[in-house]
């Protein structure tokens, strides 16, 4: 595969929304995995906050998971893994 199609390959996510709940202040608890679009195999250390806000974010762990509470109301998430392109995720990709 040619570098250049390597970089262009996108990272699909997998939002297996294992628990999404509403905390007292509005915030949105949301857990999924991140799976690269090559193997199908999780991304370790890909990085996954809100858009407009990159403080707010968190680093999938060695299974790809990661578990971010966001203020209700969010609508983009951005997905980032070094060597990949970087991946924004509208709301109806992620919330149920």
């Amino acid at each position: 595969m040619k570098i250049n199609q390597r970089l262009t390959l996108c990272f699909s996510l997998l939002f297996s929304l294992l628990s999404i709940s509403y905390a007292s202040a509005q915030q949105l608890n949301i857990s999924g995995v991140v799976i690269s679009s090559e193997d199908n195999e999780p991304l370790i250390g890909a990085t996954v906050s809100v858009k407009g806000n990159p403080t707010k974010g968190v680093i999938t762990d060695i299974n790809g998971q990661f578990q971010l509470s966001v203020e209700a109301g969010t609508k983009m998430l951005v997905v980032s893994y070094v060597g990949m392109k970087t991946q924004e995720i509208p709301e109806r990709y992620v919330w149920i």
